[in-house]
């Protein structure tokens, strides 16, 4: 089950469960879609990995299944800096 993580990994930006401009990778590395495609043109500094659009769960599914807390933030990585 995705995390749903609460900001992006490069500025810091809230990224809410029904944000439609969260993008992520396979390892569910986190990115609002302005970072995605301005700074790391689509593709995630941690594993080089197609970044997408995350998937929207229904309000329903939220109070069973709640996204994470946990934020994020690597901003050297954004800058062209080596994952951590």
């Amino acid at each position: 089950m995705l995390s749903l993580r609460p900001n992006c990994e490069c500025c810091d930006r809230d990224l809410p469960p029904a944000n439609r401009d969260a993008m992520i990778c396979t390892f569910e590395c986190t990115f609002c879609a302005d970072c995605a495609e301005n700074r790391l043109g689509g593709v995630c500094p941690n594993c080089s990995g197609e970044l997408v659009r995350r998937p929207v769960r229904p309000a329903a599914m939220l109070v069973k299944y709640p996204a994470s807390t946990e934020r994020v933030l690597k901003p050297q990585v954004c800058a062209g800096g080596e994952a951590a």
